[in-house]
């Protein structure tokens, strides 16, 4: 076993904590290495939706357990996300992804620093007064976008629930059961258009990195106290954007 295959299984680790405690930044995470290692988008988000299948699996099962689900938000939130994916995965094999990713970034921007706002105002919406009328333009554009950046569907939909006023464990959870049914359109459509078999060592080390976090994470997102949890997702979410931007202009 090689120090690389070591090394991307930390990667899976750390990319799974990371979205199942916050409820984004693995495909952002482990996309982001892969092509730092040289492989080109398609086949580097391919190769990284592909291992969410399992990992995606396992922490949506593990936050229904935990009790961090709520229907309301993932049956909403579900279909668009798979149509969504679907057009993105084709979109990234026949167009150029890094011409949008600037209004992405400065997307999720804004929506970073409503969520501090947000999180030292302490709104949160009622129960009674929430709505799912818009989850499926949110859910569409999500999973598009996902599949296109190797990685987006936790921080677009997750960082507008919570700056919206949801609360975040409930968000958190039901973004990631939500995420396996993604996951499985993109990869379906990466498969029957591109070779990227000659990844599974990537794709194998990324799994067994996130299966084992996959538990840990959804642990963290029921005990870490609402308001903490908004900061983290805000400022973690700031400190990728601006990374990028600054990689797309700088």
């Amino acid at each position: 076993m090689d120090i690389n295959f070591l090394l991307v299984i930390l990667v899976g680790f750390i990319a799974q904590m990371i979205d199942g405690s916050l409820g984004m930044a693995y495909g952002v995470s482990a996309n982001s290495f892969l092509l730092g290692v040289g492989l080109p988008p398609a086949i580097a988000s391919a190769s990284v939706h592909s291992a969410e299948i399992v990992t995606t699996a396992v922490s949506g099962v593990a936050h229904w357990r935990e009790g961090n689900t709520d229907r309301r938000l993932v049956l909403p939130l579900l279909i668009p996300g798979v149509i969504g994916g679907a057009l993105g995965a084709y979109l990234l094999i026949n167009v150029d992804g890094n011409k949008i990713k600037p209004y992405i970034s400065i997307y999720l921007l804004i929506m970073g620093i409503r969520i501090l706002v947000k999180a030292f105002n302490s709104v949160i919406i009622p129960e009674e007064k929430r709505t799912s009328k818009w989850l499926v333009p949110l859910g569409l554009f999500g999973g598009a976008s996902d599949a296109i950046g190797g990685g987006g569907w936790g921080p677009i939909v997750t960082s507008t629930l919570i700056s919206s006023g949801h609360t975040p464990r409930k968000v958190i959870g039901s973004v990631n059961f939500a995420e396996f049914f993604v996951t499985i359109a993109e990869v379906i459509v990466f498969i029957t258009s591109l070779p990227f078999a000659e990844n599974w060592r990537y794709i194998l080390a990324l799994l067994i990195g996130g299966v084992i976090a996959a538990p840990l994470g959804a642990r963290l997102a029921k005990k870490i106290p609402a308001k903490t949890l908004m900061v983290i997702v805000g400022v973690l979410i700031i400190i990728l954007q601006l990374r990028t931007l600054y990689q797309i202009y700088f």
